[in-house]
């Protein structure tokens, strides 16, 4: 068979030649070609087999039958057992659903699915296997466990000693193992063949030239066998141990715990940082060596061993270790030709209490450190705020003339926004609250509307809410820097001939803002991200992402559902709501519920897109009770609060959420709007309104001047 290695020079001719013989051979003849190869396709199939023809493949086969799984596994074993495969199961693989055969030098995977949608249907793979560490299998064998890449052999035979060994003597040197000398061991070991086994016999064996295909150079083997009081024997075929590795080398750590090198298999739970951790593995070395390569390692990291710990099932060897933070066992055994390993360790009780202090610390810090800086941002707006309330205009206003909407505006009005639609105005202005409040309360009672009381109605803050023959309107007045922002709504301003806002086109395609946390494009004339998060943690409980892009609502929309879609977001049923001028989607993320609201706004697509991490959130405990919304407090100060709400009253103490008293007072309440009055000290109560949905969880944090600033948290 022609064979050619990557990255060798081959002459044309031999490469035309290689060409010409891939042209005309068949499928069968290609995998008859290698005798250590199985025609996958001449092998027998189970009655009613449909065949998969559309992806042909010299090494493997795939059919359709009539039976359920479990049912087909147990016909297509039959079915190859009698057309002379022999069965086996892989070493440490006892349970794998995907059967292993050998007929002479040649290996056979078979493994099952259930076929799309049909339970009563299965589908049924023959997969070729390349055995390159051949050893004869006695015929009738039982409890076969066989690997062809090292080799590894353990069975029962039905014969007794001597029948068996003579088997071996003359199957052996058919496929190519010699009997091992001394005089030929030599370059492995000084130390002498003639072992004594008790009950048996043992021989060792190499196979100077490779096997047969030439794909594998084959190290000794060491055949034991030894008789069994039923009258059969045991065979059992592995590497002999004196060409195995003696000093083992460390492998990559395993949840911080050294593995040896080389291993068949290994797994670990925890890591270095973990209260409890495990390492297991299957070691390809004799159990000396691996033991000397724990007290070699363990030592260097600072272990120490304290005796003997008590044997568990299939342990040779049991050790108790220790640290100055943990403690823990080493145990090894042997199963087939593995040294098995596991190491357990546990962090101690006084380590414990070390860490949680240590995390106790740097928490109180973070939140020393963000109380500091929350501090100084809220004096630095305080006063810039005093800075810019005292820049606005108090003077009395008069009505802007010329403007057509449903109620006046000002003559101080600068872009104004009017939705007739949907019954929405809004505009800014270089007055301040006061003169705004009283241009529109003066306005408007003249022509009937009557005020509702409101309990916002501070220096930076008003809230108006009027009514005339059954229809309103709610406006919001409040400082923004430099400027008072003016929003109105209600049925009083749907206007039902109005002429819907022109949304330009696009001038170009909406790119992603690739830096975002969450997706917004690059053609935005303003954004902002807001997180809440666990001091101390790193994970978010809730992000919040606002934006305002100049292009049509329908191609942000079109954005954002490509987007989140890439990120394995998927809309909820039913949970999407999408008109001219406004959108509403509910998302499942893979962090958590979210979601996504468009408007209309000067000429832009606001976007409001809210993600929340149920996860994180019960971490801090801040996930209120189900149909329930939590208020979390917090009090800056230096005295006392107490605020008032839904007929109850919750003393908030001063420092509460801070440093010393990590978590502030919590209330659940039913969703709703309320208004709630804050006392600090011996001051007048402060109003404020706070609407809450069942799910939220809002933050309550008063500043040292006494003002309250509502947060949502969740």
């Amino acid at each position: 068979m022609l064979r050619m290695t990557r990255g060798t020079q081959v002459p044309t001719r031999w490469r035309l030649l290689a060409c010409g013989l891939f042209l005309v051979a068949s499928c069968s003849i290609a995998a008859g070609a290698d005798e250590g190869i199985a025609d996958v396709h001449a092998l027998p199939q189970l009655e009613g087999a449909v065949e998969d023809t559309t992806r042909p493949d010299p090494y493997r086969v795939e059919y359709r039958v009539p039976t359920p799984q479990a049912a087909t596994s147990q016909a297509v074993r039959k079915l190859l057992s009698a057309d002379g495969w022999v069965p086996y199961v892989l070493p440490l693989e006892e349970k794998s659903t995907t059967l292993k055969f050998k007929k002479g030098r040649q290996g056979l995977s078979v493994h099952f699915t259930q076929a799309l949608g049909r339970p009563d249907q299965s589908v049924v793979y023959y997969t070729t296997d390349r055995i390159y560490s051949d050893v004869p299998f006695p015929d009738g064998a039982s409890d076969l466990v066989f690997d062809g890449t090292r080799p590894y052999l353990g069975c029962i035979a039905p014969g007794a000693l001597d029948a068996i060994s003579d088997f071996y003597t003359g199957q052996m040197e058919a496929i190519g193992w010699r009997k091992l000398t001394a005089e030929t061991a030599a370059r492995w070991t000084s130390a002498g063949l003639d072992e004594t086994v008790p009950n048996g016999v043992r021989a060792f064996y190499d196979h100077p030239e490779g096997d047969t295909t030439q794909f594998y150079k084959q190290k000794p083997v060491m055949l034991t066998l030894t008789r069994r009081d039923d009258g059969r024997t045991n065979v059992d075929i592995r590497i002999a141990p004196f060409v195995l590795p003696a000093d083992l080398k460390a492998d990559s750590d395993i949840a911080g715990l050294p593995r040896p090198s080389p291993t068949k298999s290994a797994r670990g739970l925890g890591s270095a940082s973990s209260n409890k951790r495990e390492m297991s593995a299957a070691a390809m070395a004799e159990l000396p060596a691996v033991l000397a390569f724990y007290h070699r390692e363990l030592a260097a990291r600072g272990w120490r061993e304290d005796g003997s710990a008590p044997l568990a099932p299939g342990d040779e060897i049991a050790i108790k270790v220790s640290n100055t933070d943990e403690t823990g066992v080493l145990r090894l055994g042997r199963k087939y030709d593995f040294t098995m390993v596991s190491l357990t360790t546990q962090v101690t009780e006084s380590a414990l209490a070390a860490r949680a202090k240590a995390k106790k610390d740097t928490d109180e810090k973070f939140l020393a450190d963000a109380l500091g800086t929350a501090k100084q941002v809220i004096a630095a707006d305080e006063a810039r705020r005093k800075v810019q309330a005292a820049a606005l205009s108090d003077a009395p206003l008069n009505a802007l003339a010329g403007s057509n909407t449903p109620v006046p505006l000002p003559e101080t009005a600068e872009g104004v926004t009017f939705e007739g639609n949907g019954g929405h105005l809004e505009f800014s202005s270089s007055s301040s609250v006061k003169a705004l409040t009283a241009f529109y309360r003066a306005s408007l009672k003249p022509a009937g509307w009557k005020e509702q009381p409101s309990v916002i109605n501070q220096p930076n803050m008003a809230v108006m809410e009027f009514s005339k023959g059954g229809k309103s309107i709610s406006m919001t007045v409040m400082q923004m820097g430099p400027k008072v922002n003016v929003r109105a709504s209600g049925s009083a301003l749907v206007v039902a001939a109005a002429i819907p806002e022109v949304q330009a086109k696009s001038s170009e395609p909406l790119k992603l803002d690739t830096e975002s946390q969450l997706p917004v494009p690059t053609q935005r004339s303003s954004t902002s991200l807001a997180t809440s998060k666990f001091p101390g943690s790193e994970t978010p409980f809730r992000r919040e992402l606002e934006a305002s892009i100049p292009a049509p609502l329908g191609d942000v929309l079109a954005f954002y559902r490509t987007e989140l879609g890439k990120l394995g977001w998927q809309e909820k049923t039913g949970g999407a709501a999408v008109s001219a001028e406004r959108a509403q989607i509910d998302f499942t993320s893979p962090q958590g519920p979210a979601v996504l609201r468009l408007g209309r706004a000067r000429s832009e697509t606001t976007v409001n897109l809210v993600q929340k991490n149920p996860d994180a959130a019960a971490k801090a405990d801040i996930i209120p009770k189900a149909g329930q919304a939590r208020l979390v407090m917090g009090n800056m100060g230096d005295k006392e609060a107490s605020l008032a709400i839904n007929r109850q009253t919750v003393k908030i103490a001063a420092g509460a959420g801070g440093p010393q008293s990590p978590k502030g007072p919590m209330l659940d309440l039913p969703p709703g709007k309320y208004q709630y009055a804050l006392r600090v000290g011996g001051q007048p109560a402060r109003t404020e309104t706070l609407t809450v949905a069942a799910g939220d969880a809002w933050g309550l944090l008063v500043g040292p001047s006494g003002d309250v600033l509502p947060l949502q948290m969740y």
